[in-house]
């Protein structure tokens, strides 16, 4: 670990000197095997930025090191505390060029404890450690260093995969005059558990630190949220335990429950999951709607219908203070017609308006395609009227499937009743529709019907498929002498529409 006691090249008493071994590359320029170093937001990502940061940062980023301080001096610009922290922190690509603004920038002037802090985040997020705490024995001496900046070193030792330098970086802190405090453990922490599978390393850290400092409830959020993005459900158990042990049950600690929850949802232990969840209800502990919404979505993502009813219910069964939302009513409804559960499609249909929730056309429609599927006429007779008179209209893909499912269980009249509010509604395209009428009544005998329905299509400009042409040719063909004539009469017409 880079932490010396010699006089620091980089910065000595809020002056930047110039040193050939200050000025080192990053990281990834000698070790082609170490990740590239991302590309951070500049002044050209900024949604607003001052004129003068703008100038500053364009000379940041395109003069030669060389030039660098002449060519700021040349500006004019005062470079004021504000300005300052606006140039430093959209410079984190050109570390170089900052350094030699750092030093201008602190001639005649005591920098701000916070433009240290972003100095020493450039500093680090670049693999340059030597300088980075070169700048932390200037702000000690200074009495400006602080926890918030060895939180920025924990994350850049993190961030380049050096945790045993970030573990020693917090155990230096006290040499350093910072306190070796719980929120300094939350912060490494973090830092750790940011990184993809290292919350074991995490643990291990927190396991070694807790005999000198007291985990609180934060400290074992952070494990649980490592955990569940691991998606390590044994883990996040033993976690979880010990935990609640510490600290029994605390309304405090909900977001922290809804982590362990969700983790158990998705490692498909859903049943152990409802258990706590109704613990958690008997000990006021109430998650959140954001949490039910979330979990909802994995168990719909998963077409767990069986398992989402249940959650539902404990859900609602809290109180007011968790209203269900027409998105969260709409996913769950969705879910139960896709797994053809009738009942409870109606069931939660009717508790709708009770949670303030209003059907809206999506609600409809699935509810709607889901009769339709399931064949049940009768239903779909009376939900089709409901639909209408509360003015949400019907998708014309179910249109089309209604009327061809009406007309194979012997139900013309009503399938007439849908087409006849397609055309009167002008619910568009109409020849889906149109043709699945026309085969249906074919099948049905009622030629008449057929040639009454296809000479209004034909006035209408309504295509007629030529497989439904066909197919009706044949059924007529099959009949007297006088309807071969019709049909041949019909069948020019729609020749004369096809040109």
């Amino acid at each position: 670990m880079e932490v010396m006691d010699e006089t620091p090249d980089f910065v000595i008493k809020n002056k930047i000197i110039p040193s050939s071994s200050s000025t080192t590359t990053s990281p990834t320029s000698h070790n082609p095997h170490r990740p590239t170093r991302p590309r951070f937001p500049t002044h050209h990502d900024a949604p607003y930025i001052s004129s003068s940061a703008r100038i500053i940062c364009e000379i940041l980023a395109h003069a030669s090191s060389d030039d660098i301080e002449s060519a700021l001096a040349c500006t004019g610009i005062i470079p004021t505390p504000d300005l300052v922290h606006e140039v430093l922190q959209l410079s984190y690509n050109s570390p170089s060029s900052t350094v030699d603004f750092f030093r201008w920038a602190g001639r005649g002037q005591r920098l701000s404890p916070y433009a240290w802090n972003l100095m020493v985040d450039v500093l680090g997020k670049n693999g340059r450690f030597e300088q980075m705490w070169n700048a932390v024995r200037v702000m000690k001496e200074d009495g400006v260093l602080s926890l918030p900046t060895f939180a920025s070193i924990f994350d850049s030792y993190c961030g380049a995969g050096k945790y045993d330098e970030a573990v020693m970086s917090f155990d230096v802190m006290s040499r350093h005059g910072v306190e070796q405090d719980v929120v300094a453990v939350n912060s490494l922490l973090s830092a750790i558990c940011r990184q993809e599978n290292q919350t074991s390393r995490a643990l291990e850290f927190l396991n070694r630190v807790k005999k000198s400092v007291d985990p609180d409830g934060d400290s074992f959020a952070i494990l649980l949220e490592g955990w569940e993005k691991e998606g390590n459900v044994v883990e996040a158990n033993k976690t979880f335990g010990e935990m609640v042990e510490r600290f029994e049950w605390n309304p405090e600690h909900v977001l922290a429950y809804e982590t362990f929850l969700i983790t158990l949802i998705r490692g498909k232990q859903v049943d152990e999951a409802l258990k706590f969840l109704r613990v958690m209800k008997g000990e006021n502990c109430f998650p959140t709607l954001k949490f039910f919404s979330n979990a909802l979505d994995i168990l719909v993502k998963l077409n767990d219908s069986t398992h989402t009813v249940q959650l539902w219910d404990i859900m609602v069964g809290i109180g007011f203070n968790l209203m269900p939302n027409l998105i969260m009513y709409n996913a769950v409804v969705g879910l139960l017609c896709n797994n053809n559960d009738v009942d409870n499609v109606f069931r939660f249909f009717d508790q709708m308006v009770f949670h303030g929730a209003f059907p809206d056309s999506l609600t409809y429609n699935m509810i709607f395609e889901c009769l339709i599927k399931n064949k049940k006429v009768h239903e779909v007779e009376n939900f089709f009227h409901e639909m209408i008179k509360n003015e949400w209209q019907p998708t014309p893909l179910n249109c089309a499937t209604a009327i061809t499912m009406l007309l194979d269980a012997d139900e013309p009249e009503f399938a007439i009743e849908i087409w006849n509010y397609i055309l009167e509604n002008g619910i568009l395209p109409l020849e889906a529709s149109a043709n699945v009428l026309l085969v249906g009544l074919r099948n049905l005998g009622r030629l008449s019907d057929v040639r009454r329905f296809a000479e209004e299509m034909l006035n209408r400009r309504i295509l007629i498929y030529d497989v439904t042409m066909q197919k009706l040719k044949k059924a007529f063909y099959n009949e007297s002498r006088s309807m071969r004539d019709r049909f041949d009469s019909l069948e020019r017409r729609w020749k004369t529409s096809q040109m």
